[in-house]
């Protein structure tokens, strides 16, 4: 039986083109995401997001479901699940 703290999500490491790595909360995360879709066209956003009203639902379902957001030719932006402490 696998151990729950193998799927908490306390912080990610955040990866962007030409930025350093950055640690974030989920909550922090989540708004960044939601930053980035705000600059983001309707059309370009990826089908699957598309469905969703508002851009909380679309970055949790980011978050929820993926690990990367494309934003531009060679942009992107990853961000990981990570443990900080022992």
């Amino acid at each position: 039986m696998p151990d729950s703290l193998m799927y908490q999500q306390d912080h990610f490491v955040v990866l962007e083109t030409n930025q350093p790595e950055q640690f974030l909360t989920p909550t922090e995360l989540l708004e960044k995401l939601k930053n980035t879709l705000k600059q983001l066209i309707i059309k370009d956003l990826p089908p699957d997001l598309q469905k969703f009203d508002t851009l909380e639902a679309q970055a949790q379902y980011l978050i929820d479901t993926t690990c990367e957001l494309d934003i531009a030719p060679g942009q992107y932006l990853q961000w990981y699940a990570v443990r900080l402490e022992k």
